[in-house]
């Protein structure tokens, strides 16, 4: 049992423990004995109680039976969509289960397309996660997962469409739709969302994102270039800026781009979200094109 347990985040439920030779009488003696401890009805941790998120996932999807999988936030977080709150794991089911402790959604229709395991967990496909999320989530962190997922590799646009296309129209789908009809657009850090998203609301035509660059055999990547007008805007996120060496790459990439004609805007997360307005009137002053 302490193999099987090791090979699943320390989780196991009254099937794994009979297959182990425990039957309901010794399942109740390990329980109170603190050998077993409860996650959900049918489910527990061995040994002890703090078994890790990925444990949590695996024990609210063994909980709500066979088909089960795991869907909606908790599968954007197994993907790397977006971070861990404290709440309850969700898990989407096929017909009507209920499981305390844990969010259920009730679907009709799961395709084999739809299903994948990461970890060894059954979960719901990025394209189908992000479809269920846009029911809930602003459209704002939507976009931000949307990106996260294509820049990371594990989803891409057309696979979205499709999910769009044989799933839509339904709660959300028009949110997603239009994140992509944006086009792949992925950037790199939240304040690069910010920054593009004052860009588009400001009327300035949609930059180039992220698109590399060769200037004297070495290959630049600006975060944002309007190549006409051979401007690039540059986001200044302290998280990758504020150390010395940064600060020196930083400074040697700029002198690069402007020995080659650029002219480059660097963009702080004060200038983007307290100085709105007079961040767009230094980037239109700087020739920035309006939509």
């Amino acid at each position: 049992m302490a193999e099987l347990a090791a090979a699943r985040f320390g989780v196991v439920d009254v099937d794994d423990l009979a297959a182990c030779g425990l039957d309901k009488d010794a399942v109740a003696r390990w329980v109170r004995d603190g050998r077993l401890h409860s996650l959900y009805k049918r489910v527990f941790a061995v040994g002890h109680p703090n078994v890790p998120i990925r444990g949590r996932f695996f024990a609210a999807v063994k909980a709500c039976g066979p088909g089960a999988v795991l869907s909606h936030f908790a599968a954007a977080v197994l993907w790397g969509l977006l971070r861990w709150e404290d709440r309850r794991p969700d898990v989407t089911v096929v017909g009507d289960r209920r499981h305390a402790g844990i969010r259920t959604h009730r679907t009709s229709r799961l395709d084999d397309i739809d299903v994948r395991r990461r970890d060894g967990i059954p979960v719901t496909s990025p394209a189908r996660t992000l479809l269920d999320l846009a029911a809930t989530l602003p459209p704002k962190p939507l976009r931000r997962a949307t990106r996260e997922g294509v820049a990371q590799g594990v989803v891409s646009v057309p696979q979205l469409a499709d999910a769009l296309r044989r799933l839509a129209p339904c709660r959300g789908s028009s949110k997603l739709a239009a994140i992509v009809a944006q086009g792949h657009v992925p950037t790199r850090s939240e304040l690069e969302d910010v920054v593009l998203d004052l860009i588009l609301a400001g009327g300035l035509r949609h930059p180039d994102v992220n698109v590399s660059k060769w200037i004297d055999g070495r290959r630049v990547v600006p975060d944002f270039r309007w190549p006409v007008q051979r401007l690039v805007v540059e986001a200044d996120g302290g998280q990758w800026h504020d150390n010395p060496i940064a600060k020196r790459d930083d400074a040697e990439r700029q002198a690069l781009l402007e020995a080659s004609g650029e002219r480059v805007v660097r963009v702080t997360w004060e200038q983007a979200v307290v100085r709105p307005r007079q961040t767009l009137e230094r980037l239109v002053a700087a020739g920035a094109p309006v939509a």
